[in-house]
């Protein structure tokens, strides 16, 4: 299948799942057929402050179009932050999209977790991924560490790195989570990797940019 990708929302997160694509399909000895449109991460940032679902949409969707051009039999986006307007996208979209919030929540489902923690942007977390999470419970981090979390999470986004005090919001609100009955921390955020990959965070995590890749490999490769 020819998969389209929405990406540079932010730049990091755009590379991950451009080397997992790429491990994945070499994995399954398959050739990778793929195109990539760039959206503006600044108009992005500007719509969800904002909660401009359409407005959001109607950016993307021209981005659709021209993967559809270029031979794109499916299309995804690159960014959890970005799914605030998934439902008004899918509606306009001449492509089908593979869309995160129902791969988390079917990732939930499949670890049989009852009670998950959620870190991310601010409306992540305040509509618990939109409201599409219902196979679990969802804690938040109470203020001001939700507020940091935020901050911590749009600053490390934009150029793409993280440093070792975000790093440390991040474990901090997930050690908290924890301590009040969550069985894992979802990473509702797709440069959330630059935190914890690699890292011992000391608890359980479920990034949900490894779920939206495992769920663009799962429908490439049913489609061939």
């Amino acid at each position: 299948m020819h998969i389209g990708l929405i990406g540079g929302i932010g730049p990091a997160a755009t590379d991950y799942y451009y080397r997992g694509l790429i491990e994945g399909h070499t994995a399954a000895g398959r050739r990778l057929d793929l195109t990539m449109a760039h959206a503006d991460a600044r108009e992005l940032v500007a719509n969800l402050g904002q909660n401009r679902r359409d407005a959001q949409a109607a950016a993307f969707l021209p981005l659709v179009k021209r993967l559809q051009a270029a031979g794109a039999q499916a299309v995804a986006v690159t960014s959890m932050g970005g799914h605030f307007c998934v439902g008004e996208l899918e509606a306009q979209s001449p492509l089908p999209v593979i869309n995160v919030l129902r791969a988390l929540d079917a990732a939930i489902a499949a670890r049989g977790l009852a009670i998950v923690g959620l870190i991310g942007t601010r409306m992540v977390m305040d509509t618990r991924a939109y409201g599409r999470i219902t196979a679990a419970q969802v804690l938040l981090p109470d203020e001001p560490a939700r507020e940091a979390v935020h901050r911590a999470y749009v600053e490390m986004a934009v150029p793409g790195r993280v440093t070792p005090a975000q790093r440390e919001v991040f474990f901090a609100a997930g050690r908290t989570l924890m301590a009040r009955g969550a069985e894992a921390i979802v990473l509702g955020g797709t440069d959330l990797f630059l935190a914890f990959d690699n890292e011992d965070s000391g608890f359980a995590t479920l990034d949900c940019a490894r779920v939206h890749v495992e769920a663009i490999l799962a429908r490439a490769f049913a489609e061939g």
